[in-house]
């Protein structure tokens, strides 16, 4: 394999050879850009010079995985393992610095003076070694640019972010996009007939650094909406898949293109059809559980630690600096929620913020609130004004349906025998019951035996009071009482 450049196709193919420890040399290139292929040939000719090292490329944008892994955006961009280990990476066209970086893993060259292997000379032929040598000069003239101020820089970030409703940072223009994620997120808004504005980070190092850092997302492309962070390719694919992208544009007043229906339709607030049409009596009374399971829930994309879009991660910021405590619900997990939240509530989009089970609105409310003191005096109008007791907590939620079932599991699903047997008793006998799963919350679980003076579960409310446990539920079913005592 020495002496030799090697193209690398998955992911676990590069971890079995990383696990026999000999040095490696990664090159992560593109077939449009031509300091890639430059380098590619130098980096074939250190191969060569270099034959205790072992040379793979990887062609980045067919690898999402391998470059995700590697935080690669942009090329050529170059990584060194030494003993199964990642020990120094490289971005951009510097031969030298290369050929130093992969003496360095091989062993044949000191960091005290520049490499100088034949090919970087006579081997690798004037025309290449010029040719590099000037992109290796035009890539230190960008580093070594002035750089703004940080509020300085932010700025002008800020301003480029709101410039257009819609805007996509993006690898080349929409009319010749340099790589195939870019490409696929103008497709889609093409598609979805939005008018968007765009700007190619390929041309300015300082807002493609610079936004990585202001978004909180090291890839790119990046699209805003309204000036908030939407996500990057595999969230635009998705949520354009699932029709959740219309709704999105719809509910902040983006319009498309040439459409009167769809601009009515963005007059008219969530843009669901009134009421809870649609919804069966159980999966209402599920959502009714859920957005009642605490005082302040947010249902959204993701979860706190990890949120999967930029407008989730806002309104998780936003309640974490008014120190609000709050439940979340992640949509992404559980379609049957998603859907049928939207028709619950009334609102297509999300994330969606309840407060003591009322809506408040998605990120754009939520931050106007904020920022007009409105939010906070909403929430202390409602008591909410800091941690909750566990008290209040469990009353609340088991007041949050008329008949309120405490179990293992879920009504579908439900983890235990004993759980199984009373939502058969209840679903018997036609009732609409809202429930709660003990195993995903561990202070409730043990919180409620003492509230309830009741040791085991599952526990059925009536009304905020307790009926009994599955002994009991079985008897009142045997003796055909359950259904007048949950109706009286």
């Amino acid at each position: 394999m020495s002496g030799t450049v090697k193209d690398i196709v998955s992911k676990a193919e590069l971890d079995n050879l990383r696990q026999s420890g000999a040095p490696i040399v990664l090159h992560f290139w593109a077939s449009w850009c031509d300091a890639s292929k430059q380098m590619d040939q130098v980096f074939s000719h250190l191969a060569t010079d270099f034959p205790r090292a072992h040379f793979f490329r990887v062609e980045a944008e067919e690898h999402p995985e391998i470059s995700e892994a590697y935080s690669v955006a942009a090329v050529p961009y170059f990584v060194f393992f030494k003993d199964g280990k990642t020990v120094d990476t490289l971005e951009g066209a510097d031969p030298s610095s290369l050929a130093n970086k992969v003496g360095k893993v091989a062993g044949s060259s000191t960091s005290a003076e520049p490499a100088a292997p034949a090919s970087l000379g006579l081997a690798a032929g004037p025309t290449i070694l010029e040719t590099v040598k000037e992109n290796a000069k035009a890539t230190v003239q960008d580093r070594a640019q002035p750089v703004s101020t940080a509020d300085g820089l932010k700025n002008r970030l800020e301003k480029l972010t709101n410039s257009q409703p819609v805007m996509l940072f993006m690898k080349g223009n929409p009319e010749e996009p340099r790589c195939g994620f870019s490409r696929k997120v103008v497709d889609i808004l093409k598609e979805e007939k939005v008018d968007f504005g765009s700007f190619d980070i390929l041309s300015d190092n300082e807002v493609r650094e610079g936004l990585k850092k202001f978004s909180n997302w090291p890839t790119f492309p990046q699209l805003y909406c309204n000036g908030e962070l939407l996500g990057g390719a595999d969230i635009a694919i998705a949520m354009h898949e699932s029709g959740e992208l219309k709704d999105a544009f719809k509910d902040l007043g983006i319009t498309t293109v040439g459409s009167k229906e769809s601009q009515d339709e963005a007059g008219k607030g969530g843009g669901v059809s009134s009421g809870n049409t649609g919804l069966s009596e159980t999966l209402r009374a599920r959502l009714e559980g859920l957005v009642n399971s605490k005082p302040v829930m947010l249902f959204m994309k993701g979860k706190p630690e990890e949120p999967k879009c930029g407008f989730s991660g806002k309104v998780v910021e936003i309640l974490n600096q008014e120190k609000i405590e709050f439940g979340s619900f992640d949509i992404l997990l559980d379609d049957e929620v998603r859907q049928g939240l939207k028709v619950y509530s009334n609102w297509s989009s999300y994330p969606q913020l309840y407060v003591k089970g009322e809506l408040m609105g998605g990120s754009d409310i939520v931050l106007e609130m904020q920022k007009s003191g409105e939010l906070k005096k909403v929430l202390s109008e409602k008591g909410i004004t800091g941690e909750q007791s566990l008290e209040d907590r469990l009353k609340a939620l088991i007041n949050s349906s008329e008949v309120m079932l405490f179990m293992k599991g879920s009504p579908d699903e439900p983890k235990c025998g004993f759980s199984s047997k009373v939502v058969k008793a209840l679903r018997g006998e036609n009732v609409i019951f809202g429930s709660f799963d003990i195993l995903t919350d561990e202070e409730v679980r043990q919180g409620i035996k003492d509230f309830s003076n009741w040791p085991t579960f599952p526990q059925l409310y009536y009304k905020g009071e307790l009926i009994g446990g599955c002994d009991i539920i079985m008897e009142l079913s045997e003796s055909g009482d359950l259904k007048a005592t949950l109706s009286e």
